[in-house]
């Protein structure tokens, strides 16, 4: 093995893996959270109105293009980097997800045109995104033991956390300054890891040369971005309906993208070289655990959204706070979960190092059921104690599943499909935050839209708006509505007018433009949205659980057979103290024949 450049004579490799791959994560989780956070200010700064029918979809590709892109690429990424270098792949991603970063800092245009070059360099940035989130797994997976990746993945996810909430507090303090400094944010940290990573990174992997699999590729890049995208557009309004899933584009789209995943499984059992051996599924911890992975970000990944709007749209204007300041304050009063998460993370994958994944990624995916209950239990405007302990405890669930449930995954596969292994459980996560925003919105915006009109109504004409207005008002789609809850403002000023505003009683119009009353207008038919959402969470969260429980006992895959030194059928070794086998059939590939996995019931 060759020595690194530079030698850390007193730091073990495996921790500058560990670090530098976590810095990695820190810069990707800041960037997408404190975007969340400073949309109000950047769309402000580009001159745009993005709940003007025509700008809807502009605002949907600004929050959703960043998660298409990674998800579809991920496994690819994955593929070439055990090619050609996970290290070489992961530095490359470093060096674009900088650039983009930098080109997003200084759009040039304003109104549509700016958002659509905010959009273009997002979609680039996830490029360098999806190189760093593909390979930084497998990176770590080769740097430290069987006995240790627990540990570290727990760290890098924790860190992932912990970007998540310094994005959310540095995204409002500096949109208050200038929307652009959100951006120039990730530069100074691009520059220092890209360094860094060129400096002290090195390939622990062997490399395994092939034919890059076009006709896979191609098939899964599209099928996947067609279903995404039906997604996307599906919560936009469409003719007369407040929702677009009766769109003819969307309904082909997400048709046309489950035929083209269908081809795309049957080329992967043909080609030599493919893009993905699908053999992998056919042990059962790596299968258990990705099917675990997808249900679980199904059932979270909406979450942060909604309690953004939760907060900014309606709990925080009516308890006296500024629609300006919202942002900054809903990323403080979300630190409960963030601490949950950091406080369970390195905890679970110490413990399942020992003991294995499947009691900690199971009981993570009950006790997140459980907090979702308690979710379910609160009135809009709620008691802040108990909505942060709430939030706590659906951090530390998410916590004691996170990092035991990718160990258990990277543990399961032979090193030479390590790259592969976690673009595709990277492509799950991915692909399961989209899906989740799609299904979050659309039983939010359906039960909004059952209760909104009326709402709004009588509101309205109680503060003696004609009833005309107030009918036109009461009427338009609810997802502007929803989203004007998520950007943290007042909309009932714009769509007003000054021209009916000045025509009513003074005391009725700031009435009508104060923080608290577009709030109260709306919280009734959000609590009510919410309940179909949080109902959702639990029921997915607890099919999460009961696939993470099929996973088997502590299994991982052994390399004596790649270093020439055991027959294949030893190839996997299960823990010494879990000896009872589970009746998985084997692959037919040899080189992931592994001996059948333990069921010891951890």
């Amino acid at each position: 093995m060759t020595k690194p450049r530079h030698q850390h004579a007193r730091v073990p490799y495996k921790w500058v893996a560990l670090s530098n791959t976590t810095l990695g994560v820190l810069m990707a989780t800041i960037n997408a959270s404190s975007l969340i956070i400073a949309l109000p200010a950047i769309f402000r700064g580009i001159e745009l109105n993005p709940l003007s029918p025509g700008n809807f979809s502009l605002l949907l590709w600004v929050l959703m293009g960043y998660l298409l892109v990674t998800a579809v690429l991920v496994v690819s990424l994955g593929r070439v980097g055990d090619m050609y270098g996970r290290v070489r792949m992961y530095n490359l991603g470093f060096v674009i997800f900088t650039v983009a970063s930098i080109g997003l800092s200084v759009t040039w245009s304003t109104g549509a045109m700016g958002a659509i070059e905010i959009i273009a360099m997002r979609m680039i940035q996830a490029v360098g995104g999806a190189m760093l989130m593909a390979n930084s797994a497998a990176i770590l997976t080769d740097a430290f033991p069987a006995n240790q990746r627990g540990m570290a993945l727990g760290v890098n996810q924790i860190a992932g956390q912990a970007g998540s909430f310094l994005g959310l507090i540095l995204g409002g303090l500096l949109a208050a300054v200038n929307w652009r400094w959100v951006f120039l944010l990730n530069v100074p940290v691009g520059i220092i890891g890209t360094a860094w990573a060129y400096l002290a990174l090195r390939e622990l992997g062997e490399r395994h040369p092939a034919r890059i699999d076009w006709a896979g590729n191609a098939t899964f890049a599209i099928g996947l971005a067609l279903v995404l995208i039906g997604f996307t557009y599906g919560i936009s309004p469409y003719g007369n309906s407040t929702m677009g899933w009766g769109n003819p584009w969307v309904i082909s789209s997400i048709a046309g993208g489950i035929v083209l995943l269908g081809a795309f499984g049957f080329i992967e059992q043909r080609v030599e070289d493919p893009m993905f051996n699908l053999e992998l599924f056919r042990i059962r911890a790596f299968a258990a655990g990705n099917l675990a992975g997808l249900l679980s970000a199904i059932g979270r990944g909406g979450l942060q959204f909604l309690l953004i709007m939760w907060l900014q749209g309606i709990w925080l204007p009516l308890h006296g706070y500024s629609f300006e300041d919202t942002p900054l304050w809903a990323g403080i009063y979300m630190l409960p979960l963030t601490a949950g998460f950091v406080v369970a993370g390195p905890i679970s994958g110490y413990l399942s190092d020992h003991y294995g994944a499947r009691r900690f990624a199971t009981g993570g995916m009950l006790l997140a059921a459980f907090s979702f209950f308690l979710l379910l239990q609160l009135p809009a405007d709620f008691d802040y104690r108990a909505f942060g302990g709430i939030i706590f405890l659906n951090g530390v669930a998410f916590g004691l599943f996170a990092s035991p449930n990718t160990a258990g995954i990277m543990n399961s596969v032979p090193a030479r499909y390590r790259g592969a292994a976690s673009g595709m459980r990277a492509t799950f996560q991915n692909a399961g935050l989209p899906l989740s925003i799609g299904v979050f919105f659309t039983l939010m915006i359906a039960g909004l839209s059952a209760h909104v009109p009326g709402a709004m109504y009588q509101g309205l004409t109680a503060a003696h708006v004609d009833a005309s207005t107030a009918t036109s008002l009461s009427n338009l789609p609810a997802v502007g509505y929803l989203f004007a809850a998520f950007l943290g403002y007042n909309p009932l000023q714009t769509l007003l007018g000054p021209t009916i505003l000045n025509s009513l009683p003074a005391v009725d119009a700031a009435r009508l433009v104060s923080t608290s009353y577009f709030p109260s207008l709306i919280a009734s038919p959000f609590q009510s949205g919410l309940g179909v959402v949080l109902t959702f969470s639990i029921v997915t969260c607890l099919i999460a659980a009961g696939a993470s429980w099929m996973r088997g006992g502590r299994y991982v895959h052994d390399e004596l057979e790649a270093q020439g030194l055991a027959p294949a059928h030893l190839a996997a070794k299960p823990s010494p103290r879990e000896t009872a086998p589970a009746a998985v059939p084997m692959p037919r590939d040899a080189a992931l024949e592994p001996q059948r996995p333990p069921d010891g019931g951890r």
